[in-house]
């Protein structure tokens, strides 16, 4: 099972993942007063330490992710399930990209200054990390094709 390069794709890609759900994406700083609002993906800590669950979508995209690629690094024998595990996280990530996105630009105050968190940039990796699994995946299955056609 961890032989294979596609695996460890799959691997770091749900560790960057659990690292993204539990670390902050963006922070706002308000400018007239002083304090900043930090954005999880689960909610917003307003200044006053409040907490605003409206960016939950965000991380109930990014936890789907997770249980969808354990199963894809344990079912290493079913090769097209695999991949198109892989394709259904490229979506999800698609879609929290473009989540963040919207929490971030359209609901930011106008007198804000936008600072993003590094682990704002894990999804993307992540994302990268599952097209090379799923190139991986494929190029496998091409290559048990050729040989069962040569037997």
């Amino acid at each position: 099972m961890l032989q294979r390069i596609q695996t460890v794709y799959l691997f770091l890609a749900l560790v960057l993942t659990i690292v993204c759900l539990c670390l902050p994406v963006a922070t706002f700083h308000e400018a007239e007063l002083g304090g900043y609002t930090v954005m999880t993906n689960l909610w917003k800590v307003t200044p006053e330490g409040m907490r605003d669950l409206s960016v939950w979508p965000m991380f109930a995209v990014l936890l789907l992710t997770c249980p969808i690629a354990v199963f894809a690094i344990f079912l290493y024998k079913k090769r097209m399930l695999q991949a198109r595990l892989c394709v259904v996280n490229i979506l999800l990530i698609l879609v929290w990209m473009a989540l963040c996105a919207y929490y971030v630009f359209a609901t930011q105050p106008e007198s804000c200054h936008l600072e993003m968190a590094f682990t704002a940039a894990l999804p993307a990796v992540s994302l990268i990390l599952y097209i090379l699994a799923r190139r991986g995946i494929i190029k496998d299955e091409k290559l048990v094709r050729a040989a069962d056609r040569i037997r």
